[in-house]
């Protein structure tokens, strides 16, 4: 199937990136506000994909993004939803934790979103492209060939180099792993902003998204971001949804750690050091 690619042009002032909102409407709430506060417009606020996931509120999560007007792209789950699939496509392991809960957030979700939700999906590009402060960057949910490859930053950089030279770009904007990083080899970067929706295993409720400047050149920043974890979690109870993600929200430590190379592994409960090249 032919990839759609949504190119956005040349883009200038701030820019406000970030992955995996995850039915998180209260994480949502709170990114929106510091896009207004910081002056970010919806058209200089991009998602990696993966709107919907383990929390809550799937619908309210989805009709506030739309209202907000920020661009996405596909995740796998949208993908799964829009072609009506019965599992997230997230490549868990078949038969691990991941892959016994997933089957209980994801029926969640694909129950409680109204069936034109996969209008919306399908008018979600793959990728999307833009220049900005004199770089090419695309924009990827796992990878540019494969939508739930983990790409962490310990993987291997000519495997990053494939996205890269698939959309010609000197930078690329990825989500679907869950941890945000940086990685660079010469002039190309690799940024992961981090996810919303999910603590980043760091032992911190708050999750990560990232601001784009062109100022002073081209500069980037990972944000933490604060929301009414509580409120998030009392949704996750309210619906029967899997406990051991809601402690998550709390403890900031994730309940296993089947997806993760070994060097990511001994990051756990560790501050994360995300600061630019």
């Amino acid at each position: 199937m032919d990839k759609k690619i949504i190119d956005l042009g040349k883009k200038s002032g701030k820019i406000l990136l970030f992955g995996g909102v995850y039915s998180n409407l209260q994480a949502l709430s709170s990114l929106i506000q510091i896009a207004q506060e910081k002056g970010v417009p919806p058209e200089n606020c991009i998602c990696t994909g993966d709107i919907i996931g383990y929390c809550g509120q799937p619908q309210e999560t989805l009709d506030t993004f739309k209202n907000w007007g920020a661009h996405s792209i596909l995740g796998n789950v949208e993908i799964q939803l829009r072609d009506d699939e019965d599992d997230c496509g997230c490549d868990f392991t078949t038969g691990s934790r991941c892959d016994g809960f997933s089957e209980i957030w994801y029926a969640f979700a694909k129950a409680n979103l109204h069936t034109n939700t996969r209008d919306f999906f399908k008018s979600l590009p793959d990728h999307i492209t833009l220049e900005y402060a004199g770089k090419k960057i695309g924009i990827v949910h796992g990878s540019y060939n494969q939508v739930s490859q983990f790409v962490f930053k310990s993987t291997d950089w000519q495997e990053k180099q494939a996205s890269l030279a698939a959309l010609q770009a000197e930078v690329i904007i990825a989500g679907h792993c869950g941890l945000p990083f940086i990685d660079q080899q010469k002039d190309q970067i690799w940024l992961n902003p981090g996810v919303i929706g999910m603590p980043a295993n760091d032992g911190n409720r708050e999750t990560w998204a990232m601001i784009l400047d062109d100022a002073n050149g081209f500069e980037y920043e990972h944000i933490p971001l604060s929301y009414d974890y509580l409120t998030a979690i009392e949704e996750m109870k309210k619906h029967h949804l899997p406990q051991e993600y809601a402690q998550t929200l709390e403890t900031g430590i994730w309940d296993n750690m089947e997806i993760l190379p070994e060097e990511e592994q001994l990051l756990r409960g560790k501050n994360l050091e995300l600061i630019p090249i």
